[in-house]
């Protein structure tokens, strides 16, 4: 498992970010606070405090360098 910082600060962005994430049959989870949160699941991002960055955790070792080139755009520090 990886984790990483994502921004997902605005509508756009939150379509495109789950649009690529569905496209790996991949586990995702988003880590806000107490909350993990299905990462393919556009209703329960937008129930997450979108204001600051989140946590990504990607439960795939095998393909990761894909994953992380496709997620480049969301992701922070």
């Amino acid at each position: 498992m990886k984790t990483v910082k994502i921004s997902l600060n605005s509508i756009d962005k939150v379509k495109a970010f789950v649009n690529d994430v569905t496209k790996f049959s991949t586990d995702f989870d988003l880590v806000s606070g107490r909350y993990v949160i299905d990462a393919k699941s556009i209703m329960g991002i937008f129930s997450l405090d979108l204001s600051k960055a989140i946590d990504l955790n990607i439960h795939d070792d095998d393909n990761i360098d894909e994953i992380l080139d496709v997620l480049a755009p969301y992701m922070v520090e």
